[in-house]
C-alpha cells in the first residue's frame, strides 16, 4: 500500500523509521557495553528488529537528508549531562517517533499503526523499568 503514499508522506515515514530505530539502538548499547546487561539490551534489541515497514525501496527513493530543514542539532541536543539524560532523551525520541509513525500508517495500513502502537507502550514500559533499576 505504500505505492500510493506521496513521496513527502513517505520521507516522513522514513525519517522516523530510522529515528526509531537509532534510539533504541543507543539504548541497547548503553546497557549492552556500559552495564552489561543482557536481558534489557536483547529486549530492546528485539524490539528495534520489530521496526519495519515493507517497501524498503520506496522509503528510500523518498529520503531527502540534505535538504532537511533542521538537521542541525539544536544546543539541547547537542548537551547531554551524563549517560542518564542520554537513556532518557533517546527513549524519549523512540517514543515520539513510534507516535508518528502509528499516525501516519492510519492513512494506509491500520493494522502496521497499532503494531507502532504496540512498539510505542513497549518502550514506555522499558523506560520505566531501567530508569527504576540503574542509577546512572
Amino acid at each position: 500500500m505504500l505505492n500510493q503514499i506521496p513521496d513527502s508522506t513517505l520521507r516522513i515515514l522514513d525519517a522516523n523509521l530510522n529515528r526509531l530505530r537509532e534510539g533504541i539502538r543507543v539504548i541497547e548499547d548503553i546497557l549492552r557495553y556500559g552495564f552489561n546487561h543482557k536481558d534489557f539490551a536483547l529486549q530492546l534489541k528485539n524490539l528495534r528488529h520489530r521496526c519495519k515497514i515493507n517497501n524498503f525501496e520506496s522509503l528510500l527513493h523518498s529520503r531527502d537528508s540534505q535538504n532537511d530543514v533542521l538537521k542541525p542539532s539544536t544546543k539541547q541536543e547537542q548537551n547531554r549531562a551524563n549517560l542518564k539524560s542520554i537513556v532518557v532523551a533517546n527513549f524519549k525520541r523512540a517514543q515520539e517517533s513510534a507516535r508518528v509513525l502509528e499516525e501516519i500508517l492510519k492513512l494506509s495500513e491500520v493494522s502496521k499503526s497499532e503494531e507502532f502502537k504496540e512498539i510505542r507502550y513497549t518502550l514506555y514500559i522499558l523506560e520505566k523499568e531501567i530508569l527504576e533499576k540503574f542509577s546512572f
